[in-house]
């Protein structure tokens, strides 16, 4: 089943893996995307990726969270992005831009001294105090998430992922922890999904109603029971009425993660080492998936090709997201197909995510 092919929006997938979004720390200091990046995405595309979602691109020049970091702020990145489609497009893979600002999680510089977010709500992480957005403020962002999208399409990509989740602005917005507004834009979970269902709306305006929008959204920000934040951040059922907006506003597929920083080794956690430690979200998807009727992919240390079978068979999900799978493997799915490995060599140690370039730096006997 996970090597049957599968229809998205109107993007016709070879299998139903795909390669979750991951900051490479490959793009210029100004966002540039490189040859570099080329290089991993046509590796992927090579080997049997069903669908490649790139790492995230900001929106605007404040909404950087992260050093070489790749952007979608400009018209002149468009060109180098389509270089890279290009090279994808040889083979069978399908790619898609996921979209960010990082809102309170967004890096400060001498230009960008305080972070924008929904409301003044402290990181927990970072101990930064943000500052609340106005109404034109929102407005602009809408705006500047269509432009990207007009770009992406522009550099012939497949589609758009909007980053709604990891304590990222589009997630600060969904978030009653981090938005505790009491205008149209806040409140009631229509209200707080808003921002997103209006740069749905926009996007589609601008490029036409069949170029594909996804989600990856926060099913949870994660925060312990024990925590004294306990209740106060995004869980069930409130996430699965926010991916029924999606739906709605015309969001072709929803990637199901969840964890903001300040919660704490929620997003990526490590030490994945037998089935019963995977896909620590699915529980999460299994609730939206049984709401709305668009594809649901799910992410979060999936591993096992039996736990992908049974991800897929008991309605947990319809695609299988994974990340630190394909750095260590970019050749796993042909290996699996052939039957020269029943599992994936990943041990979550997280050392990939290297500050040159992400690559696997655990050393296998």
């Amino acid at each position: 089943m996970i090597f049957d092919p599968i229809t998205i929006c109107n993007l016709e997938l070879q299998n139903r893996f795909v390669r979750s979004a991951t900051h490479e720390f490959m793009a210029e200091e100004d966002g540039t995307p490189t040859s570099r990046l080329g290089d991993l995405y046509e590796e992927l595309a090579k080997n049997e990726v069903g669908l490649i979602i790139t790492g995230y691109s900001y929106v605007l020049p404040g909404g950087q969270s992260d050093n070489l970091q790749q952007g979608i702020y400009d018209d002149r990145f468009i060109e180098p992005y389509r270089k890279i489609t290009e090279r994808v497009h040889r083979y069978r893979s399908k790619i898609v831009l996921q979209i960010v600002h990082g809102g309170r999680q967004a890096d400060t510089s001498d230009e960008y001294p305080i972070p924008i977010a929904p409301s003044v709500i402290k990181n927990g992480h970072s101990s930064v105090v943000p500052r609340e957005m106005t109404e034109p403020e929102i407005l602009e962002m809408i705006e500047a998430f269509t432009r990207a999208a007009v770009r992406a399409k522009a550099a012939n990509f497949d589609g758009v992922q909007l980053h709604c989740a990891h304590g990222f602005l589009l997630s600060n917005f969904i978030s009653p922890y981090t938005n505790t507004r009491t205008d149209r834009w806040g409140g009631s979970v229509e209200n707080r999904a808003r921002i997103i269902t209006e740069i749905v709306r926009r996007i589609k305006e601008e490029t036409r109603e069949d170029f594909p929008i996804l989600v990856k959204m926060n099913a949870t920000d994660g925060f312990s029971p024990n925590s004294s934040k306990a209740g106060l951040g995004l869980d069930a059922p409130d996430c699965v009425e926010i991916a029924k907006l999606l739906e709605k506003a015309g969001v072709c597929a929803i990637e199901v993660s969840g964890g903001i920083g300040e919660a704490g080794g929620v997003t990526i956690r490590t030490a994945i080492n037998s089935p019963a430690k995977e896909a620590y979200f699915k529980n999460y998807s299994k609730m939206i998936k049984a709401a709305v009727h668009i594809p649901v992919i799910l992410v979060g240390g999936i591993r096992s090709p039996y736990v992908m079978g049974c991800l897929l068979e008991n309605g947990c999900a319809d695609l299988i997201s994974m990340s630190r799978v394909f750095i260590s493997e970019p050749d796993f799915i042909p290996k699996l197909k052939s039957g020269k490995i029943k599992k994936a060599r990943c041990v979550s140690c997280n050392l990939c995510f290297d500050p040159k370039g992400v690559r696997c730096n655990f050393e296998f006997d």
